[in-house]
């Protein structure tokens, strides 16, 4: 089987695990992973920083934006256009986003974008992530192509039950720095993984 459908089982998998997560697990994940994002050093010395807009089962992300916006960071989510493009635009409250591309709340055409070299972090979404930092994404592309060759430090937010041992990976595929769960953060190991295969991050494991 190939990278593309490998990635587009497992897309199908997870999507059904991710489902059935009982509406308890989410609200406790949700309170701890917010935790450990707002507790990061690294999160409190960014003065930039873009997220997505959680949707369904996904990490609550509107919270940690609230508390970037409270404290004073220029904060942005993605807008997106056809074919895989996006840019970072800047939003001065919550009330700006509004439904967009697959409906998903996105900052107004108007809003100003700011440079990708500019932001210091950047939350990444992800069905599951794995050992190494490699993400299961939508399949859209959209954050492989925008995170390549950028500094800002990339965070990728998951429910711990959502850690796996591996995921496919590609040429273009782009790892996270760091992952949050709700059971802590868990930093990838420096090593290039090859692609067939990557080692578990121990759990709960704090920097």
């Amino acid at each position: 089987m190939n990278t593309q459908s490998a990635k587009k089982e497992m897309r199908a998998r997870f999507q059904v695990q991710i489902k059935a997560l009982p509406d308890l697990y989410i609200a406790e994940s949700d309170s701890g992973i917010y935790k450990n994002v707002t507790s990061l050093s690294e999160y409190a010395n960014a003065r930039s920083i873009m997220l997505y807009h959680s949707v369904g089962k996904e990490p609550d992300t509107l919270l940690i934006a609230e508390s970037a916006l409270e404290s004073g960071k220029t904060v942005a989510f993605p807008y997106c256009y056809r074919g895989g493009v996006m840019e970072a635009r800047i939003i001065n409250s919550l009330g700006e986003l509004a439904p967009a591309m697959l409906g998903i709340p996105a900052p107004p055409g108007s809003a100003p974008v700011i440079a990708p070299g500019s932001l210091d972090m950047i939350i990444v979404p992800a069905l599951a992530f794995d050992g190494y930092g490699y993400r299961l994404g939508y399949g859209g592309g959209y954050y492989d192509r925008f995170l390549r060759g950028l500094s800002a430090i990339t965070v990728g937010l998951a429910r711990q039950r959502l850690i796996v041992d591996s995921l496919p990976v590609g040429q273009h595929d782009v790892a996270v720095n760091i992952v949050i769960t709700e059971d802590g953060v868990l930093q990838p190991p420096a090593t290039t993984p090859g692609p067939t295969g990557h080692p578990l991050l121990k759990k709960g494991v704090n920097r």
